[in-house]
């Protein structure tokens, strides 16, 4: 018997939702609060632990209360766990990071309606253990930080000549305004999604 904390199958469960599977670069869901947040690192990280804390914790609550749930009303129910989760991080954030609270805005109410959380609440939490459905919440949700603090990061740094906050090149940088702009949102995240596609092609031949 293996001492190993983590099965392979575990193990398996994390790879596939953080990397094979991963909400951004893979499903492209949640593509409202990624390229709406992610002007800079910080409100990617904001945003990004916040989704983490709802999908873990309401992951975890569906997969305790699974089959107490009739498949009729399903959907519905789910929206309620992942809305009570939601809730406990607005009040948090609003009361811990009020300045990042207030910049991240009505992005973390919409939260509720994220197709990656009722996606994996549907597509995993339902069918599979509490261990399993926490591991599939946290990776999931730390493959969707990571997109947003490389978006943020690129946008923040070529935008602004900063990243998170300081300053890079000093005061003869010309930023290219762009990038901090809508269209800099999509050309960069376009770009990110192409040079992954690039990295599994190279890494599968």
């Amino acid at each position: 018997m293996s001492n190993s904390l983590v099965s392979p199958e575990q193990r398996k469960v994390f790879v596939d939702a953080f990397w094979t599977g991963n909400p951004i670069f893979v499903q492209l869901l949640g593509m409202c609060p990624t390229l709406a947040v992610t002007t800079n690192a910080i409100n990617g990280v904001g945003m990004g632990l916040a989704t983490i804390g709802v999908l873990v914790g309401s992951n975890v609550a569906i997969a305790m209360i699974r089959n107490l749930i009739p498949a009729e009303v399903r959907i519905p129910a789910y929206v309620v766990v992942i809305a009570a989760f939601v809730t406990i991080i607005d009040l948090t954030m609003n009361a811990f990071v009020h300045d990042l609270h207030k910049v991240l805005g009505i992005f973390i109410p919409l939260i509720v309606v994220n197709c990656i959380i009722l996606g994996r609440a549907e597509a995993f939490a339902s069918k599979n253990t509490v261990r399993a459905s926490a591991i599939d919440g946290l990776a999931s949700g730390l493959g969707f930080t990571l997109a947003l603090v490389i978006l943020g990061s690129l946008r923040e740094i070529l935008g602004s000549g900063h990243w998170f906050g300081l300053d890079l090149f000093g005061s003869g940088y010309h930023p290219i305004l762009v990038f901090v702009l809508p269209p800099g949102a999509f050309m960069v995240l376009g770009l990110m999604i192409a040079g992954v596609r690039w990295y599994e092609q190279q890494r599968n031949h």
